[in-house]
């Protein structure tokens, strides 16, 4: 049986091509896994994944990924930007096996054909020196379907109908380029949601009480492939695909990658071996930047809403409440302020969190029907926030000067979180990199300040100099 890997492009801290809110990340991922579905549903091969989620992952870590895994066959997935429009396929530009350009042209037609009643543009088949193409020891294809800064593409992209005509040409384009035997009908499948797949039962156990901390009840399947044992942890089996999905979809919620294992009615006895997730690349520490959670602000209130404004201009005025209760805590609320924006993707409330319930914190969602705590008003909803990093980082009683409000303070392990990184896996599960997101969009809001500053000294000192 052939094994493939498919590499949605970018994730987690690196979004890729932006555009009013539309991030490559996410899209490379939606038609990833529409492409996995097509292939393990409709063909006997082995799909791997370099991320099932928002992960963050080094082109580093995809290629060695890659090369480790025993591989027929990668297909990185992207979208495109720089004023363009329609599709485009890539092969490394140095020598390649000839099975490698007779991939790229079978893939490359089989997704031109489907887009066509769409009038997608078909900018060709390429070469280029990128390192997924370069690095990777199998034969490579990497593919940008659309731009995410056209409007046009954004429109489709959007449309999940397109991007399933996509995805499935890309799968059929696969299938045809491998001839990949399909799988005989009559078999049924069961739909499993794995949350993590270990080397180590320890590693799974606590797995398991990250999920039940969540409401989700879960078990660990024991499996040995090839003379080593795995600990998968199970989080339900399904026969409608559909249910595996809105189960995934709800583990994301509480920030837990899970993916969803096929398996026909007979074992597969050449099933791969579960393969560890490779460690995210953490991207680097902002310099300059107090790292622990408690502590004195150092942006000001005003600094803290404009620099919110330039992305999102209808976000709250809650600066002044982050400053305020922040500086009754002892608790850095400028980068409480970050962590909110982090939450709420800058005061839009895209995720499950409705701006109704002023919840800037996710405070108590933890999954569908679970949409967490609501706040009377903006300033109730930032004092609980401050208070719940209060829990989180000390193990002092509550000052005097505001109610507790935090419907879930007594439910935190006191002092559990000195720093904004130790939320890692802990605020956010598994969350390998929350606190360095947070600290990430503090120090954009460090540098936001700085300019301003910077133009508002320049001004005054030529305000200066006209008085002499």
């Amino acid at each position: 049986m052939k094994t493939i890997m498919i590499d949605p492009g970018h994730g987690g801290s690196d979004p890729g091509a932006t555009y009013k809110g539309n991030e490559e990340k996410k899209f490379n991922l939606l038609t990833a896994l529409v492409v996995k579905d097509y292939l393990v549903s409709k063909y006997n091969v082995n799909v791997l994944m370099t991320r099932n989620g928002d992960q963050t992952l080094s082109l580093s870590d995809r290629s060695n990924l890659a090369n480790r895994s025993s591989l027929d066959f990668y297909l990185s997935i992207h979208h495109n930007a720089g004023g363009g429009t329609g599709f485009e396929s890539y092969v490394y530009n140095g020598s390649v096996p000839s099975e490698t350009l007779s991939y790229q042209g079978i893939i490359h037609d089989e997704v031109v054909a489907a887009v066509k009643p769409y009038n997608v543009t078909d900018r060709g088949k390429k070469r280029a020196n990128f390192h997924v193409l370069r690095e990777t020891t199998m034969p490579s294809v990497l593919v940008e379907v659309l731009f995410v800064d056209k409007p046009k593409d954004v429109a489709l992209l959007n449309d999940e109908s397109f991007r399933q005509s996509v995805g499935t040409a890309l799968a059929k384009g696969v299938a045809k380029a491998l001839a990949l035997p399909a799988k005989e009908s009559g078999n049924k499948q069961l739909f499993k949601v794995i949350a993590g797949s270990f080397g180590e039962r320890k590693n799974a156990e606590d797995r398991v009480k990250e999920l039940k901390a969540g409401a989700f009840e879960a078990f660990i399947d024991t499996v040995v492939v090839s003379g080593k044992t795995y600990y998968r942890v199970q989080i339900g089996a399904f026969t409608k695909r559909d249910n595996a999905e809105d189960q995934v979809k709800a583990l994301s919620r509480i920030g837990i990658d899970a993916f969803i294992l096929t398996e026909g009615a007979v074992p597969n006895p050449t099933e791969p071996p579960p393969t560890e997730p490779p460690k995210p690349t953490m991207p680097p520490q902002p310099p300059g930047i107090d790292y622990s959670i408690l502590g004195p602000s150092i942006v000001q209130s005003q600094q803290l809403d404009d620099f919110v404004k330039t992305v999102n201009p209808s976000a709250p005025m809650v600066g002044k409440f982050y400053i305020n209760y922040g500086d009754l805590y002892g608790i850095r609320g400028d980068i409480a302020f970050a962590q909110a924006i982090h939450e709420t993707n800058y005061f839009r409330f895209t995720g499950q969190v409705k701006p109704s319930q002023n919840n800037y914190a996710g405070i108590g969602t933890t999954g569908p029907g679970k949409d967490g705590a609501s706040f009377a008003t903006p300033e109730e909803g930032v004092l609980a926030h401050i208070q719940h990093l209060y829990a989180y980082a000390t193990t002092k009683p509550l000052p005097n000067g505001a109610p507790l409000v935090d419907p879930r303070f007594s439910l935190v392990t006191r002092g559990i979180a000195k720093n904004w990184t130790d939320l890692n896996g802990k605020w956010a599960v598994p969350g390998t990199t929350y606190g360095q997101s947070i600290l990430s969009v503090y120090k954009r809001n460090l540098e936001n300040a700085l300019k301003a500053m910077e133009i508002q000294k320049a001004l005054f000192m030529d305000s200066l100099d006209k008085l002499k």
